[in-house]
């Protein structure tokens, strides 16, 4: 059944790679070597497309990627449940709703490489030994450019946690969770 009278438009400001426009990356393929090229493909276009919109949220059958007007192709529920299934499993989403499977959080990185980022940025910025926020950490002035710019809250606070058990940091709580203190050693 097809998904388009549910999908919303796509930004004109998104450039998409080439193989968006090739006709049978609309068709899970049955060789499984190729089939894992496509996933790798499919993975790639949600990542990218999430990313560099700044979407954290995937609600499945809302998204416009399934669907390429231009040359009359979509994926059918199945074929995105496929998809999804493997943008999961590849670690780059989690399942909102895991009983029901309609909402994917999206992990623009994931927690290990987001916590390498974040400190490499506190370094680079003179912040060891230093205190700022959770909110200067993700919406700050300082953070324009970086990885961690706009994040999900939750996949900040779990790339804080690994630098917090790795000794380079420290949670401190605040009135907010916005207002937590982080001090970078």
């Amino acid at each position: 059944m097809p998904i388009s009278a549910n999908v919303m438009s796509i930004p004109v400001d998104f450039e998409f790679p080439y193989f968006y426009h090739f006709p049978p990356f609309y068709t899970i393929q049955p060789v499984l070597v190729t089939r894992d090229k496509q996933l790798a493909q499919w993975r790639e276009l949600i990542l990218k497309y999430h990313t560099d919109l700044k979407i954290k949220t995937l609600v499945l059958h809302e998204c416009p990627l399934w669907r390429n007007a231009s040359i009359g192709r979509e994926l059918s529920r199945d074929e995105i449940q496929v998809v999804m299934d493997d943008f999961v499993k590849s670690g780059h989403g989690e399942w909102e709703d895991p009983a029901i499977r309609t909402r994917c959080r999206i992990l623009w990185r994931r927690p290990e490489q987001l916590s390498s980022d974040i400190y490499d940025w506190a370094v680079a910025n003179g912040y060891i030994n230093s205190v700022c926020t959770v909110y200067e950490l993700h919406s700050g002035e300082d953070v324009n450019g970086m990885s961690f710019q706009g994040a999900d809250e939750e996949l900040l606070r779990r790339a804080l946690s690994i630098l917090e058990s790795q000794g380079k940091c420290a949670i401190f709580k605040g009135e907010t969770s916005e207002e937590d203190g982080l001090k970078f050693f």
